[in-house]
């Protein structure tokens, strides 16, 4: 097998057993690196620091990483200009923030008539956002309600 010495030296192809004996003479032990190179590697090293080197490490890796969250966007066929500019502030808004948003459009009553309304408004929507972001679903209609979902660019 291939040894690596605890300061991180290649020994070069190394007998298990001359390896081992090299590994307790320090204190040390060892550790299977790459078991599937050939020949596998070996490293004299200490357990209980390299276990805990490796979980900091996993860690840091959990503490950096963003959780991407879907946001939820209600609004009906008939919005008024002022409400849908301060619903686009907050959909560009989550964009910045790296959310997915989702769009629901809740029809009532004789609105389900005019569904193009509807499918107007979204694609208003998308046009305003194409710079930003994608669309990820597109719209379509599940009982009274229209969805789509928008993911940032």
């Amino acid at each position: 097998m291939q040894l690596i010495d605890f300061d991180g030296s290649n020994r070069g192809v190394v007998a298990i057993q001359e390896a081992l004996q090299i590994a307790e003479d320090k204190g040390l032990d060892l550790v299977e690196i790459s078991p599937n190179a050939e020949p596998p590697v070996c490293k004299i090293t200490d357990l209980g620091k390299l276990k805990y080197q490796s979980q900091k490490k996993a860690a840091e890796a959990r503490k950096n990483q963003k959780v991407v969250e879907i946001k939820e966007i209600k609004m009906r066929p008939n919005i008024d200009t002022h409400d849908y500019e301060t619903k686009m502030k907050a959909v560009r808004r989550f964009f910045d923030e790296g959310d997915k948003v989702k769009l629901t459009l809740r029809f009532r009553g004789r609105e389900m008539a005019h569904m193009e309304l509807g499918m107007a408004l979204l694609n208003r929507v998308r046009e305003e956002v194409a710079t930003i972001a994608k669309v990820e679903a597109e719209p379509k209609l599940e009982g009274r309600q229209m969805m789509m979902v928008l993911a940032p660019r």
